[in-house]
């Protein structure tokens, strides 16, 4: 996720998702880890460890071969560009995570839409700095739109 500010881009996913922050490079490269490992059919952790993402110097983005990095070395442009899924968790809420994204300058694109398709429930955040999450809940068996939501 390109920031002209990595550290507060790690604070912001911090407090709004709950990840850690590893301080790679401390002001270029900031490794959050959302923490634990995917879980299994029977809902026991596995050894395979969920996805980390990286906040990352818009102006010089690591790793790259290229001591300057790659172009361009601007913050994410408005329009279509790549979106990061998030799954919310057991004792997290869209509406918390949403809240907490505004009051740190981050902004809310849409919400409460369901999606059958997935059979799930889902809302959008940018942050700061331009990028996109959607935040996805899981509908559970027989799901449907509730009241007040969009679907597809």
């Amino acid at each position: 996720m390109p920031s002209d500010d990595p550290a507060a881009a790690a604070k912001f996913y911090a407090k709004v998702f709950g990840w850690v922050d590893d301080a790679r490079m401390p002001g270029l490269f900031h490794r959050m880890n959302p923490g634990g490992c995917i879980k299994g059919p029977d809902g026991l952790e596995t050894k395979v460890a969920n996805l980390h993402i990286g906040a990352s110097k818009a102006a010089n983005r690591r790793p790259h071969p290229e001591r300057a990095g790659p172009e361009p070395r601007g913050l994410a442009a408005p329009g279509q560009k790549p979106r990061a899924w998030i799954l919310v968790g057991d004792g997290q809420s869209e509406a918390m995570m949403l809240d907490t994204a505004v009051k740190l300058g981050g902004k809310v694109l849409w919400r409460n839409h369901f999606w059958k398709e997935f059979n799930g429930y889902c809302c959008a955040l940018a942050d700061p700095w331009g990028n996109e999450f959607v935040l996805w809940s899981r509908g559970g068996p027989g799901a449907e739109a509730l009241p007040g939501y969009t679907q597809e």
